[in-house]
């Protein structure tokens, strides 16, 4: 018998034109980094450098996608979906970052654009998911402003031979956690821990975002296509009463939400950031803002938790400490479950911003998921990634029942793949990947997600 949890929910309650998909990222998923072309991104390097990630764990293989994308679509078909997303590797298109298209990256692209549409599932591109070519970072990457220019290139070579097909193209995936974490707290590649860095490369990931727009829309040849950006984000709350914790709040507000919000739809950066300290940093340059601020035709949202900061341990690495509910739950990666806080996103986003469309391009949770042996063959039970999917979905529905113009809902992820800094310990899939033999198994979260998809 169903749960009270599951039986208060229906696809039927969402829009009829409603997107329901899955997400990925090229170098989580792709492997083969040494074919056809490809050269080394910046995570390639960053993740063979001794203790950047968990047990040292690389891409190199990953989820074999490069090699097994047929197979990885019928899993798609089998959940039902009808809107996949993924991302283009930069260095499969453009070895050098610039100048010489490589055909055959180009072409692994061309088959999987048409094998997803011929099971009836629409393509949601995104252009870069972080895998910034090594030779465009030995350049300076994202704190040269040429880069941008790069981009833009690479953005056009990619869409004028995909864009007759392609549904949706996000230009850049949760640009603030390129730069921040990349280039301030060197936790991501590429490893930089300086705060003047991080300011630069996230003006020029926005820059690029919007020098972009304009190459994208021209080769749209799709009627219905569109264009819009991922923003990764919180639900921001003061940890307790102190003026400390409500101060701290609004300030990682700023940061974590409008840093990036504020230049895309209002044109400026936040004004409660220091004038003297942040805003001499930026590397703005005049009609800069009026470039990163045209109109968009969506804007996609990753939530997966809320912040209830207290104080700071240590700014210059972003490290403030967290109020714990005792009555909250937590995944495995210590975040705490809270739908609440994608409704409330969604409502604020909605009406301080005015996105003409919204997409949840990630939401998901990672457990200590356990494969086991049944009469019926390999499962794995994941009541709490199941329940996790549920409540958010029923949180996003809400939104929409309140006037929030939300169109798509994508889980992260497909299955599961080498999760960045975390390696392959952290585990968001609703398919489990059996590494060392590259088995797929649907997990009990994958098999409702299908059922769900499917009534």
């Amino acid at each position: 018998m169903p749960s009270d949890n599951e039986s208060s929910l229906a696809r039927n309650q969402f829009p009829a034109n409603f997107v329901w998909g899955a997400a990925t990222a090229a170098y989580q998923i792709e492997g083969a980094v040494n074919e056809d072309g490809r050269s080394p991104s910046i995570w390639d390097v960053f993740s063979h450098t001794p203790g950047k990630t968990h047990q040292g764990n690389t891409g190199d293989i990953a989820a074999d996608h490069y090699h097994r994308f047929m197979e990885d679509i019928a899993l798609m078909e089998k959940l039902g979906l009808n809107g996949y997303r993924f991302s283009i590797s930069w260095p499969r298109i453009i070895p050098e970052g610039r100048g010489t298209i490589n055909q055959k990256g180009l072409d692994f692209y061309d088959r999987l654009v048409d094998e997803l549409l011929a099971k009836g599932i629409d393509p949601y591109v995104t252009l870069y998911h972080w895998d910034l070519p090594q030779v465009l970072q030995d350049k300076g990457g994202w704190k040269e402003r040429a880069t941008s220019e790069y981009f833009v290139g690479y953005a056009d070579a990619v869409t004028r031979r995909l864009g007759d097909r392609v549904k949706a193209w996000i230009t850049l995936n949760e640009p603030w956690v390129s730069a921040v974490t990349g280039y301030i707290t060197g936790e991501h590649a590429p490893g930089e821990t300086d705060i003047l860095a991080g300011v630069k490369a996230g003006h020029h990931l926005l820059l690029a975002h919007g020098m972009a727009l304009p190459v994208i829309r021209l080769n749209m040849s799709r009627p219905d296509a569109e264009v819009g950006i991922t923003l990764s984000t919180t639900f921001v709350e003061p940890g307790d009463d102190s003026t400390e914790a409500k101060d701290l709040a609004l300030l990682v507000d700023v940061i974590s939400n409008r840093l990036f919000l504020e230049p895309l739809f209002k044109g400026h950066y936040p004004k409660e950031l220091p004038e003297n300290f942040f805003m001499p940093m930026v590397p703005l340059e005049p009609g800069d803002l009026e470039i990163i601020s045209q109109p968009m035709d969506f804007l996609g949202m990753n939530y997966y938790f809320r912040t209830l900061p207290l104080n700071v341990e240590d700014f210059s690495t972003y490290k403030i400490r967290q109020y714990r509910p005792p009555e909250a739950q937590f995944t495995a990666l210590d975040w705490e479950v809270y739908p609440q806080g994608l409704y409330r996103l969604l409502k604020r986003v909605h009406e301080e911003y005015f996105p003409g469309k919204m997409y949840i391009t990630e939401n998901g949770a990672a457990f200590k998921d356990v494969l086991e042996d049944s009469e019926a063959g390999p499962v794995v039970h994941d009541p709490e990634r199941k329940n996790y999917i549920i409540q958010h979905l029923r949180a996003a529905h809400q939104a929409i029942e309140e006037g929030v113009p939300l169109a798509g809902y994508f889980v992260w992820t497909l299955y599961d793949n080498f999760e960045w800094a975390l390696g392959n310990e952290a585990r968001f899939g609703l398919v489990y990947l059996d590494y060392p033999t590259q088995r797929r198994i649907f997990k009990d979260s994958g098999k409702w997600y299908s059922k769900f998809l499917q009534k």
